[in-house]
């Protein structure tokens, strides 16, 4: 599933709602942790693209079925830019440039790569089934995969 975004920033909202409202039927409940973390990682990806590009972009998410105790969430920025993405390093009192370096902590894994006259970025977030003693043992917030 995908969803087509204009250079706005408005459109984040949008894609926010938009992958909500896609959840619902994948057996991920809206108040998981892996849901909380992936409406995060939406919002920074389609953020770089909107503003960092000024083009249109496509968010696209790889969601499991219904009952999937153990699955991968896969989502997708494409662009039209072929600038890489570069995590910045800022300071405390920065109001922005954090956004790659909170995929980086947030996601199992991420990555790039060229994609004809633009690029694609993706993140991956695993939805493991509960560790023995009721904690989870993945989903986004608890563990990064190293």
């Amino acid at each position: 599933m995908q969803l087509e975004i204009r250079p706005d920033p408005a459109e984040v909202g949008r894609a926010r709602r938009w992958a909500r409202s896609r959840l619902a039927g994948s057996g991920i409940e809206a108040d998981e942790p892996l849901a909380e973390t992936l409406i995060l990682l939406v919002s920074e990806l389609v953020t770089n693209a909107v503003v960092h590009t000024g083009r249109p972009a496509v968010l696209r998410l790889s969601l499991p079925g219904t009952d999937t105790e153990e699955a991968t969430v896969r989502l997708e920025v494409t662009d039209r830019s072929d600038r890489a993405p570069v995590p910045r390093c800022v300071d405390g009192e920065a109001t922005g440039g954090r956004g790659l370096a909170l995929v980086d902590g947030l996601a199992d894994r991420w990555g790039w790569s060229a994609e004809g006259a633009g690029k694609r970025i993706w993140c991956e977030l695993d939805r493991c089934a509960q560790a023995s003693g009721g904690t989870s043992a993945c989903g986004g917030l608890a563990y990064k995969a190293v």
